[in-house]
């Protein structure tokens, strides 16, 4: 009998780690809006505080889609830093 196969568990790591950030992503979206509805339905507002909510919930969505596909940040030396000898 043979162990675990590295490879596949990495495979089952990684899709397991994607479905939670989809995950995260759109509950964020629907979590939101929920809340600018609710708020809205409360202080007679209208439709302002749900759009509100929409807008950071797809911007929480957006945030969370970049960590999860692992945006590379700025790079670690300014190539225009050390033309100049900082």
């Amino acid at each position: 009998m043979t162990g675990p196969d590295p490879e596949r568990e990495a495979s089952s790591r990684g899709a397991g780690r994607a479905y939670q950030g989809a995950f995260e992503a759109v509950m964020a979206l629907l979590v939101a809006a929920g809340a600018g509805a609710f708020a809205d339905s409360h202080l007679g507002t209208g439709p302002l505080l749900l759009l509100l909510g929409v807008l950071l919930g797809f911007g929480a969505f957006v945030m969370r889609l970049v960590r999860l596909l692992g945006a590379p940040g700025p790079p670690a030396g300014d190539e225009a830093d050390e033309e100049r000898g900082k």
